[in-house]
C-alpha cells in the first residue's frame, strides 16, 4: 500500500509542476508584470517553464527521480524567496506555506525516490540481476563448468556415423 501512496503523490508532484510549466510557456505575456515586480528578467519566464515541464515530465516518469526532485526543491525555495516573500500578506502567507508544503513532498520523494513504481528502480534492478548472473556464470567457469559447446553431434541422415555441424546461432 505504501509503494502505491508513494508513486500517487510523486504522480500529482509531477502533474503540479507540468501544469505550472505549460502555464507559463502558454501564457508568459500574463506572467510578465509578476516577474517585473520581482526584478527577475521577463526573459526567463519561458525557460522557467520549459524547466518545470520537463522536470515534471521526468519526475512523473520516475527518471532520476532523486535529482529532480532536488532541482525542483531549490526552485520551490527559491520561488518562496522571490515571489511569496511577504509572510505578513494574507494572499502570499498561505501560498508560501503551500510550497513549503509542496518542498516537503519534493523532500519524500528524494527520501524514496528508487521505490517501486519508477524506472530508476527498474533499471537497478536490471543492474543488479546483469551483475549477478555475471558472478554466477564467472563461478561456473571458475569450478570448472563447460561452457556451451561451437558444434553439435547429431545423426543427421540416421546412418549410425555422427556427423558435427556448427551450432546454429539464431535458433
Amino acid at each position: 500500500m505504501s509503494v502505491i501512496a508513494a508513486v500517487v503523490g510523486r504522480l500529482l508532484l509531477a502533474l503540479l509542476f507540468i501544469v505550472a510549466g505549460l502555464q507559463k510557456i502558454a501564457y508568459s505575456a500574463a506572467m510578465a508584470p509578476m516577474f517585473a515586480e520581482t526584478g527577475l528578467p521577463t526573459n526567463l519566464i519561458v525557460p522557467i517553464g520549459i524547466f518545470e515541464l520537463v522536470a515534471g515530465i521526468l519526475l512523473a516518469i520516475g527518471l532520476m527521480t532523486r535529482l529532480v526532485s532536488f532541482l525542483l526543491f531549490l526552485w520551490v525555495l527559491l520561488e518562496i524567496f522571490f515571489f511569496y516573500n511577504q509572510f505578513t500578506d494574507p494572499v502570499e502567507g498561505p501560498m508560501a506555506l503551500l510550497l513549503a508544503a509542496v518542498g516537503g513532498g519534493l523532500l519524500m520523494v528524494f527520501a524514496y525516490g528508487q521505490m517501486r513504481g519508477s524506472y530508476d528502480f527498474m533499471r537497478e534492478q536490471r543492474r543488479t540481476y546483469g551483475a549477478e548472473l555475471r558472478a554466477a556464470r564467472a563461478e561456473g567457469r571458475a569450478e570448472g563448468a563447460t561452457v556451451a559447446p561451437q558444434a553439435v553431434a547429431t545423426d543427421v541422415d540416421g546412418d549410425g556415423v555422427i556427423e558435427t555441424r556448427p551450432r546454429r546461432r539464431w535458433f
